[in-house]
């Protein structure tokens, strides 16, 4: 029987990578993208999650939340545009991660079956991000929480979550911010001297979607060359 998969976020970089990490036979997927919704509604995460129900013939085995948004807010700006900018970052990284992840658990309690949650968060989930990124940082380390709150409460009804956490990966997105925070600076911090790849953080996602021990639920893997090392 096909794994029936779930993924946010797979238009580009990480999720476009997870997306043909998991394009086999043994797969049937629905690959989701900012052109599906806005999660910044909260009405969306709903409307995609019946939506993907629909093109999965009614069963989801695993979800795995890659969308997200990294956008700058100086601590100096206006007050409702810094507040704005919190709740918007809060909302697609983390309530709308929150939302589905909620439909899941109870897609599978309902059918009597497991399920597994893989969890996209970040290194700065441990150690924090750059003063115009206080959101993204606490988003993150909400998600990691959250994933560990998930594996806790339902390992006994075979429901597994895991939480990766990648340092700075060859996307777009990490380019410019190397270009605009001096990369050869950036580098040196990371001993292994080099970013991570997209394939190796699909690598990662698509173990823990299919192939992870089962006592291995609640864990957060670290994907960042040694920069980060708790």
């Amino acid at each position: 029987m096909q794994t029936h998969i779930l993924i946010t976020g797979a238009s580009r970089g990480i999720g476009a990578a997870i997306a043909a990490a998991l394009s086999t036979d043994a797969t049937k997927t629905v690959v989701l993208s900012s052109a599906d919704g806005d999660l910044a509604d909260p009405a969306v995460p709903e409307r995609l999650w019946r939506a993907s129900l629909d093109r999965l013939d009614g069963r989801i085995d695993v979800l795995i939340n890659n969308a997200g948004v990294f956008e700058a807010n100086p601590l100096d700006g206006d007050d409702s545009d810094w507040l704005a900018s919190w709740n918007r970052t809060m909302q697609i990284n983390l309530t709308a991660s929150a939302d589905l992840c909620r439909r899941a658990v109870l897609h599978w309690q309902g059918l009597g079956s497991g399920g597994r949650i893989v969890n996209i968060a970040s290194r700065a989930a441990h150690r924090g991000d750059s003063p115009a990124h206080w959101h993204y940082a606490a988003s993150k380390a909400g998600m990691t929480a959250m994933t560990k709150t998930i594996a806790r409460a339902y390992a006994k009804d075979g429901i597994l979550a895991f939480a990766i956490c990648p340092g700075f990966t060859m996307t777009g997105m990490a380019e410019d911010y190397l270009a605009s925070r001096g990369g050869d600076k950036l580098l040196a911090d990371i001993p292994l001297g080099r970013v991570a790849m997209p394939d190796e953080v699909a690598e990662m996602a698509r173990w823990c979607a299919i192939d992870a021990p089962q006592s291995m639920t609640g864990a957060v893997l670290d994907v960042n060359g040694a920069s980060y090392v708790r």
